[in-house]
């Protein structure tokens, strides 16, 4: 137990660490699958392949690593036997409504608006995740650095943003993107869920994909029949890569998530996001995109307030 105890803060700094690399693997899938959709002319057929790539990427792997295979069968028995709730198969569709979310409104209020409102809404749904635990993850206490860390997040994404911000977009419409950033939250914790009972994170992230490809399917069905298909499939391979990016994330909060808990885990993956969002806007411009002092100031504001959420007092044990 002591040895357990002194090894804690080594493998939370760890998972903080990667939590950041996740949310920069976020920022290139967003990057990418933005990319695909001015192509197509479609979001939400992007965001069906970028899913469906997934989905298949993650089938063709569980067809040669046992544990994963294992793993489905594992869940299944959890959730007959009422040790994991059916609920948490389909967490996918909280991804499918964030990605949903974007197509319809980003159009509208712009992508600063949009982001700030799913930012706001991932903290909020953190917060209370956190405070409330589910599943096997015990509550974890709202201590003031959490907070202060929470609002923090908020300030430096409006900050990084502020040069993008409209005051002519009707606000109604942010109550979309705000629910979504709610869902990713409670996606991000039933797939640490599933992944616990399945032994696997591939097993947990395949669910995952199945769910929000199913959505998605649903989704691009309307979508299609009201706008009709794209011109043309003509956009460039590595446009189509996008799902590949997600099963690493996706299934890295499957492993993180319980580790550390669904707050740190957001607030870290928005640092990731922000800070690979300058580096792509600076080595890979988008139209007018430009790095200003606001946008590092945010990512730079992040990162303190990932910091300051990982405060611990010495001798502090969580119950």
């Amino acid at each position: 137990m002591t040895h357990e105890h002194a090894l804690r803060p080594f493998v939370t700094s760890l998972a903080v660490v990667s939590s950041v690399v996740m949310g920069g693997f976020m920022a290139a899938q967003s990057r990418i699958n933005g990319e695909l959709a001015h192509e197509l002319d479609d979001g939400i057929l992007a965001a069906l392949i970028s899913f469906g790539v997934g989905t298949l990427a993650a089938a063709l792997a569980l067809v040669v690593w046992r544990p994963g295979r294992r793993g489905l069968g594992l869940i299944r028995d959890a959730v007959r036997d009422g040790r994991t709730s059916p609920w948490f198969l389909i967490g996918g569709t909280a991804g499918a409504l964030m990605v949903t979310s974007q197509g319809l409104t980003t159009p509208v209020v712009g992508v600063a608006l949009f982001t700030v409102a799913i930012v706001g809404g991932q903290t909020v749904g953190s917060l209370l995740l956190d405070r409330r635990g589910l599943g096997t993850m015990a509550p974890k206490p709202l201590t003031s650095a959490r907070l202060v860390g929470a609002l923090l997040a908020v300030v430096a994404v409006v900050w990084g943003v502020s040069g993008r911000l409209s005051g002519d977009a009707p606000w109604w419409l942010l109550v979309l993107p705000f629910v979504a950033g709610i869902a990713t939250t409670w996606q991000q914790a039933a797939n640490g869920q599933l992944r616990g009972a399945a032994g696997s994170a591939l097993s947990a992230t395949f669910v995952s994909f199945v769910a929000g490809t199913l959505a998605l399917a649903v989704a691009a069905v309307v979508d299609l029949a009201i706008s009709g298909p794209p011109a043309s499939f003509s956009a460039g391979p590595w446009l189509y890569t996008g799902g590949l990016l997600g099963i690493v994330f996706i299934a890295g909060a499957a492993v993180i998530v319980p580790l550390v808990g669904v707050l740190l885990y957001t607030l870290a993956t928005i640092a990731g996001q922000l800070v690979v969002a300058v580096f792509l806007d600076v080595l890979f411009p988008v139209g007018s995109a430009h790095v200003d002092a606001a946008t590092l100031g945010g990512a730079v504001l992040a990162i303190v307030a990932v910091a300051i959420a990982s405060f611990r007092r010495p001798g502090h044990r969580t119950a």
